[in-house]
C-alpha cells in the first residue's frame, strides 16, 4: 500500500497549493506536521505565480492500493 502525506496550503492570494511528500514515517505527529508547514511558510521557499504560501491548511495522509493488470 502506498503513503503519500499531503500538506495543503493557500497563497497570499489565496490559490491552494499541494505538496506531497512519499512514504512518511509512520510515527509522524500533529505537531510536528503543523511546526513543519510552518517553517515551510516562513522560508518563503515555494511561491506560485510569484505569490508566496500564507496559510497551511490541513494536511492528510492519503493510502492506495495499486494492483497491476499488465506490464512488467
Amino acid at each position: 500500500m502506498a503513503k503519500t502525506l499531503q500538506l495543503n496550503f493557500s497563497t497570499a492570494t489565496g490559490k491552494n497549493v499541494v505538496l506531497t511528500v512519499d512514504e512518511p514515517r509512520e510515527d509522524l505527529t500533529a505537531p510536528e506536521i503543523e511546526a513543519t508547514m510552518q517553517e515551510i511558510i516562513t522560508s518563503g521557499v515555494f511561491e506560485v505565480d510569484g505569490s508566496p504560501l500564507e496559510t497551511a491548511k490541513n494536511a492528510r495522509i492519503v493510502e492506495r492500493n495499486v494492483t497491476e493488470i499488465v506490464g512488467s
